[in-house]
């Protein structure tokens, strides 16, 4: 636990929820009003506990975030993720936290992959039905046509040497592209748009991507869309978030998975932001869906960001606290905040307790009793 001085008390965040607690979620409260993606899953098969204590853990964080979300009249979703935003579908009595508030959410429209263009109007629809609305009254035909290639604006990351992997590289983005204009052509292009709304109950309906708004003495900036990942993820895109409180500037990186991309590696230290609140690289899934190219990217991008962002306190958490082996893993990127005296440390650390995973490995106890 950091003192009363440290930079997360002074902009007034709570860090609500998180993975290093033993369920999914990069749950954040403001005390200006605003929660920052309200949603929590349980940890995936791997992850060294039986199932009815993941469920158990995911119930908690979810106790946890509706205190919040009773209080926030403002609700970010910066993407569609069950750990980022809570399924209404799954879990209707949610619904009622929503209402009345002023919902910012990623665009359900464009720059989304599948899944979660349903997923966005599953949630959509649960709010409207709310107030006995139909979503298919909030409807329209596609307002857009015409998408430039995300990664041409990705400078940095095209002029990187691959060295051998280059090559393979080169096809990855290409068969990437082949799968962007699907998108393009298929559900952006031709099925119908959601609209933005207000309601009667006072609920209203913005999409968050690269807009700016205030929350009370909040000032936002949402970023992007950026990739879920690496170029061209099939997980689709994620909204960042500068968030300015007057005396902090906090940049929330949502899933950017390192980040993997240099460029938004820059973005993250053109901001100076105070505090970075950074989630880690799906380490967990070393080699098969991550390989050693694109975890040797993300870990030099976050020594990048300890070296040069000016950040004062970086919460390092999300996908990496899912992996028995994550220390080993992002071991460069431990010690160069310590060589350098920068505050890293998980969000179960910052609240005076041992990351769940690291417990379990040094008790050997797959019961978590």
């Amino acid at each position: 636990m950091l003192s009363e001085s440290d930079p997360l008390r002074k902009a007034g965040v709570t860090l609500v929820w998180f993975d290093s607690l033993g369920a999914k979620s990069m749950s954040v409260y403001l005390d200006c009003g605003l929660i920052i993606d309200p949603g929590a899953a349980a940890m995936q098969p791997s992850y060294p506990l039986p199932s009815e204590k993941k469920k158990a853990l995911k119930e908690n964080a979810l106790r946890a975030i509706s205190t919040y979300l009773r209080k926030a009249p403002a609700v970010i979703v910066t993407h569609y993720h069950y750990d980022h935003v809570v399924n209404l579908k799954e879990r209707p009595e949610f619904v009622s936290f929503f209402k009345g508030r002023a919902l910012y959410i990623k665009n359900p429209n464009e720059y989304i992959n599948n899944s979660q263009w349903f997923r966005a109007r599953d949630f959509v629809s649960s709010i409207l039905q709310s107030e006995k609305e139909n979503i298919w009254d909030y409807l329209s035909r596609p307002c857009r046509n015409h998408y430039p290639d995300p990664v041409e604006s990705l400078t940095h990351a095209l002029s990187k040497d691959f060295g051998d992997y280059a090559n393979r590289r080169s096809e990855l983005l290409e068969k990437g592209r082949k799968w962007f204009r699907s998108l393009v052509n298929g559900l952006w292009g031709s099925k119908e748009w959601v609209s933005e709304f207000s309601l009667k109950d006072g609920t209203s309906l913005r999409w968050v991507d690269n807009v700016s708004f205030e929350v009370n003495n909040c000032r936002v900036r949402a970023l992007g869309p950026w990739f879920h990942g690496t170029e061209f993820s099939r997980t689709g895109w994620v909204v960042p978030l500068v968030i300015d409180s007057g005396k902090v500037r906090l940049f929330y990186t949502s899933d950017v998975m390192g980040p993997e991309i240099e460029d938004y590696a820059d973005r993250v230290i053109e901001e100076r932001p105070d505090v970075v609140i950074l989630d880690g690289p799906s380490t967990y899934l070393f080699p098969y869906m991550l390989n050693r190219i694109n975890l040797r990217r993300a870990i030099e991008n976050a020594v990048r960001i300890i070296e040069e962002s000016g950040a004062k306190l970086i919460i390092y958490d999300h996908h990496l606290l899912r992996d028995r082996r994550w220390r080993a893993r992002v071991a460069e990127v431990i010690e160069r905040a310590k060589k350098l005296g920068i505050k890293l440390m998980t969000a179960a650390e910052y609240l005076g307790r041992k990351p769940l995973i690291d417990y379990l490995v040094l008790s050997n106890n797959p019961t978590g009793d």
